[in-house]
């Protein structure tokens, strides 16, 4: 990682104005983004100073308690996982959104969930075929229509069956179109409509799926989304495949936004519960 190679080569070195300069100019290297780094060793300074830190192994352990203050999710973060939820899975194109779902429905199954999975991203050529092969890999019910049909159907058409049949974990795979935010704003509306009036009882989450190797690109993503949408949450993909990783920082800083789930390669178990311990470790290790 970017910065464990910084804090390593710099063993022995005087907390001085270099220092920070290059602290911060390796923190954006790391994707964490030019604010939140700016914040970051603003902090450390005021820390290193009523502190009295002298070296830098002390401003690594002091940058790592406030990266991970950042990172802590509230208590309840993962409740839907065990009442009534509809889980709206929100992204563009290419980060893994349909997988995300498939993955999510094989875990909450397993942990005890009735699920089912609705198909309502219908404008991706191909997302239809990809979740029922995730549908039928778990063994979940899946509601789907034809592509190109509307999605607001498909979901009312999921709600019904929850009701009817029992499913206690409604799992969404939802378009996520950016060129048009008007548009876009329309439709999530709409389909939040269904849900809060077919499925009341139900929690609603609303979770935007990220590419991690896009890096800030990532942020405006969710930057995006958050204005369209009540979003709830975060779930970053590919982090195996980078070797920055403070987009996660960035987003959770800047925005509010918690991320709540990690995808760290291809298997199934590869898709975890965000834990801001060992996220910390792996930015530094």
């Amino acid at each position: 990682m970017i910065l464990s190679k910084f804090f390593n080569s710099i063993i022995g070195s005087d907390i001085d104005d270099d220092f920070y300069d290059d602290l911060e100019e390796h923190l954006i290297m790391a994707d964490c983004g030019a604010a939140t780094a700016d914040e970051l060793v603003t902090e450390l300074r005021q820390a290193v100073r009523e502190r009295h830190l002298k070296t830098t192994a002390d401003a690594k352990a002091e940058l790592i308690g406030l990266i991970k203050s950042r990172m802590e999710l509230s208590a309840g973060a993962y409740d839907a996982e065990a009442m009534p939820s509809v889980f709206m899975i929100i992204g563009v194109n290419g980060v893994g959104k349909t997988t995300t779902c498939g993955k999510l429905a094989l875990q909450f199954k397993a942990s005890g969930r009735k699920v089912l999975l609705a198909a309502a991203d219908t404008f991706r050529a191909a997302a239809i075929e990809q979740l029922d092969a995730w549908s039928r890999r778990s063994d979940v019910d899946m509601v789907a229509t034809k592509e190109g049909a509307d999605p607001g159907s498909v979901l009312y058409e999921a709600a019904d069956a929850c009701r009817n049949k029992g499913y206690n974990m409604l799992i969404a795979d939802t378009a996520g179109r950016l060129h048009n935010k008007s548009n876009l704003m329309a439709e999530l509306k709409k389909l939040y409509g269904i849900i809060d009036r077919e499925l009341p009882g139900y929690r609603r989450e609303t979770l935007v799926v990220l590419d991690a190797t896009t890096g800030q690109n990532a942020v405006e993503q969710a930057r995006v989304f958050s204005e369209v949408g009540d979003i709830t949450g975060i779930i970053l993909t590919k982090m195996d495949g980078t070797a920055k990783g403070g987009v996660a920082v960035a987003i959770q800083s800047e925005l509010g936004l918690p991320v709540k789930y990690i995808g760290y390669g291809e298997k199934i178990e590869d898709l975890k519960r965000f834990d801001s311990d060992e996220y910390v470790k792996g930015l530094f290790a």
